[in-house]
């Protein structure tokens, strides 16, 4: 009896380890957008590698009621970005490629999520 308990504990250690060990996915390359700062003037901000199949809610824009969304966004990563209008990666969306030209002022967002496609 014992050893079936010590052998499930150690099963289970095992496939906890290999969880945690597992890397987690990240695009290459940069994604940056611009906020209005305290000033009004605009501020560029850009996220590093991020990371992938995760909808990241903007932190500058987080909350709709305090302030503008972002805008002008550039996604210069080697996967597509769809960029939403809303926290939470709710909203309208719209689809950037990888390493595409900026887009304008016009387009607003408050969050992203980096997909790979074929």
């Amino acid at each position: 009896m014992r050893l079936r308990h010590t052998l499930a504990a150690a099963c289970g250690a095992l496939a906890l380890t290999a969880a945690f060990a597992t890397p987690a996915q990240a695009t290459t390359g940069d994604f940056s957008y611009r906020v209005a700062g305290l000033n009004g003037e605009p501020i560029a901000v850009t996220l590093h590698d991020p990371a992938s199949d995760q909808c990241i809610t903007l932190a500058e824009v987080a909350d709709p009621d305090a302030s503008a969304p972002a805008f002008a966004p550039h996604n210069d990563t080697d996967e597509y970005a769809m960029v939403f209008t809303e926290p939470d990666c709710t909203g309208d969306s719209w689809t950037l490629r990888p390493h595409g030209r900026p887009a304008s002022d016009r387009l607003k967002l408050r969050s992203v999520v980096f997909l790979l496609r074929n």
